[in-house]
């Protein structure tokens, strides 16, 4: 049978669809492989110092076994996989044939104590000096001074090797009544850090920026990341951003349309990630204090919107933070130690809050969100207990669902056919590459998958899929 299509006519759609699946492949290169902290902790500019997060992890971990001295405790508290079926307290452990009640016991002592692991040995994953919120507004020479003293405090991190694997500076908005003192601090800070580290910037350094409602506020901070640039020894596009969408304009803009992906470009591939501010965000849509939470309906729409419009861009996003601080209300001193109503109450206290926490986490983690805030040293265990049991949870399925996927992948490749849901292979593979980094899952248990340690360490399925093919 004659074709009803000229080779001309083939050629021209042929082309005409090669150009167009190629400008869609570069704005969609798909979800990022590279590592991503599962928080970010924020802490006024006037109180950072080199050591603030080894002392933040000290703090944490003291909190945790302050209120939780036992994996029982804690497992029932956060009411855990299988916490049902737990003994009342550690006396009661002992070797018996309860399935039901070794595996809960396993698994609780299994997220507690890698909790404890990650306290000691990485207790802060990504840190944001604030110069907004957690700032406030200071004199003019405060904040010149405040800014400074910071950046020699990174420099101090940087040589000591005390800074967490994620670091950077919020600034202030680049709105009318902030711009000049946001473009102040930030060259204060840059200028000072790089003179005091040979012009080295920390490893994941980005600078934060809040409160964006238009494109060309984006756009100024390109224009000031190349001056100073320009100043520096710093290459080009060496300084990072993130944006804060903390406003529905940030969501649609004046005209109907989605704002994030103007946002986005905007910034000329200099943006990382977009972070969502639950607090300014429900308040701006007429939520009241008493009903502003991460679990709020308009949260959700919003979060989602962020995802339809960054899926598949490389943009991480990130969840915002639980502002219920499980901190009691009495504080011991050495003359004045609390009495059994006073820790009875500050248990009763911190325990609400470990819930209304740990739930918070789980609704992110839950909606596609693996990354969130934290403004306080006694929500690290809340954080790590709620991302390690949700990643242990999944552990046995989504090892199964790999592995079978792999095997129908090798198929493909093996006979010559082109396989092409790597998207989804690469979504799988990016649930365990999650869980080693934050610490939730070994390398041991990912083998599991049938894949090689070298295998997992390219963090690439497709890489995964030619060394095999080879």
């Amino acid at each position: 049978m004659t074709s009803s299509f000229t080779p001309e006519i083939i050629d021209e759609i042929n082309n005409r669809l090669k150009t167009a699946n190629d400008a869609f492949n570069v704005a969609h290169p798909g979800e990022s492989p590279e590592r991503q902290p599962v928080h970010t902790v924020y802490g006024g500019a006037h109180i950072f110092k080199a050591d603030t997060a080894n002392k933040m992890g000290a703090a944490a971990a003291k909190h945790l076994r302050t209120y939780a001295p036992n994996f029982i405790d804690f497992a029932k508290m956060l009411e855990l996989k299988g916490h049902e079926f737990l003994p009342d307290s550690m006396d009661e452990i002992s070797s018996n044939n309860d399935q039901q009640r070794n595996e809960a016991t396993i698994f609780a002592h299994t997220v507690y104590h890698r909790v404890l692991e990650k306290l000691e040995r990485e207790p802060v994953e990504d840190f944001r000096i604030d110069f907004e919120d957690g700032y406030g507004n200071r004199p003019d020479e405060e904040e010149d001074n405040h800014a400074m003293l910071a950046a020699k405090e990174v420099a101090k991190g940087l040589a000591s090797n005390s800074l967490p694997p994620f670091i950077g500076i919020r600034i202030k908005p680049l709105t009318e009544e902030q711009k000049i003192r946001c473009i102040r601090t930030l060259d204060l800070f840059i200028t000072t850090l790089l003179e005091n580290t040979t012009d080295q910037l920390p490893e994941n350094f980005v600078v934060t920026l809040p409160k964006v409602t238009i494109p060309e506020q984006v756009t100024a901070l390109v224009h000031l990341f190349e001056a100073l640039e320009s100043k520096t020894s710093l290459s080009s596009g060496s300084l990072k951003m993130e944006l804060m969408i903390e406003t529905p304009q940030s969501i649609l803009d004046s005209h109907g349309n989605s704002a994030l992906r103007t946002l986005v470009a905007a910034a000329h591939g200099r943006c990382v990630g977009a972070h969502f501010g639950v607090y300014d965000y429900t308040a701006s849509t007429n939520i009241t204090a008493e009903y502003q939470s991460i679990t709020h309906p308009n949260c959700d729409f919003a979060r989602h919107m962020m995802q339809v419009a960054l899926g598949g861009t490389g943009i991480r996003l990130s969840d915002g933070a639980t502002n219920i601080m499980p901190v009691g209300p009495h504080r011991p001193t050495q003359d004045k130690p609390l009495t059994k109503s006073q820790m009875a109450e500050n248990k009763a206290v911190v325990y609400h809050a470990w819930r209304l926490n740990f739930n918070d986490i789980l609704h992110s983690l839950k909606h596609g969100y693996y990354q969130g805030w934290d403004l306080h040293p006694s929500q690290f265990p809340l954080r790590y207990a709620a991302v390690y049991s949700f990643f242990l949870e999944g552990l046995a399925t989504t090892s199964t669902r790999l592995k079978t996927f792999m095997g129908k992948a090798g198929q493909a490749t093996l006979v010559g056919d082109v396989f092409d849901d790597a998207a989804t292979g690469q979504a799988l593979l990016n649930y365990f590459l999650r869980g080693i980094s934050c610490g939730a899952i070994t390398e041991q248990e990912a083998e599991a998958t049938g894949l090689t340690l070298e295998e997992i360490r390219t963090r690439s399925f497709k890489k995964i899929l030619q060394g095999r093919q080879s």
